[in-house]
């Protein structure tokens, strides 16, 4: 890729990075970037692999450094990845925002946000029934495990439509006052 010709894409690789890093600030649970990071990723890099490998590889890098340096206490060695069913939401979310953003329009945001939340919250809760020896594994320890995340779904919500808003309209901002830095 020619990053003379297209310096749009520099900065939203460095958006969706510093979104990623922002996981390292002290925020409530549930309250993080990574729907807004997949959605972005989805809605501006016009080489769809770009869309899933960018934010994916930001997701991980603050994956390594929150779980082996902020949590690194509560791990017996070196942690390489997260939870697998947070890449896999991360996945899906891309996909889904690759045909829900077609055109970015406020409206089409919201909703991806909003359905970044559902697909957020049906696999990590999920993968925490599947990976939690305390729930059964059957379909009522599957509802308890979908219970027992309703607390947290409302942040992952806020959060999503927080850092979607904060992604889309600082890149939105970015290119009205440097049209070069649109993506060609």
């Amino acid at each position: 890729m020619n990053f003379k010709k297209n310096p749009g894409f520099i900065i939203v690789a460095i958006l969706i990075v510093v979104a990623a890093l922002s996981r390292l600030l002290p925020h409530p649970p549930n309250f993080t970037p990574i729907g807004g990071m997949a959605l972005f990723g989805a809605a501006h890099f016009k080489k769809k692999h770009l869309a899933f490998i960018i934010p994916l590889v930001a997701l991980w890098i603050s994956d390594l450094i929150l779980n082996n340096i902020v949590y690194g206490a509560y791990y017996d060695g070196f942690s390489w990845m997260g939870m697998p069913m947070v890449y896999a939401a991360f996945i899906l979310i891309a996909i889904m925002g690759t045909s829900v953003i077609k055109k970015v329009k406020v409206s089409n945001v919201i909703l991806a946000s909003l359905i970044a939340s559902s697909i957020f919250f049906l696999l990590t809760n999920m993968g925490s029934w599947w990976a939690n020896p305390l729930y059964p594994k059957t379909l009522l320890g599957l509802g308890e495990a979908y219970v027992a995340g309703i607390p947290f779904f409302l942040n992952t919500i806020t959060g999503d439509l927080f850092f979607s808003g904060v992604l889309f309209g600082s890149y939105e901002l970015i290119k009205r006052q440097y049209p070069v830095y649109a993506i060609k």
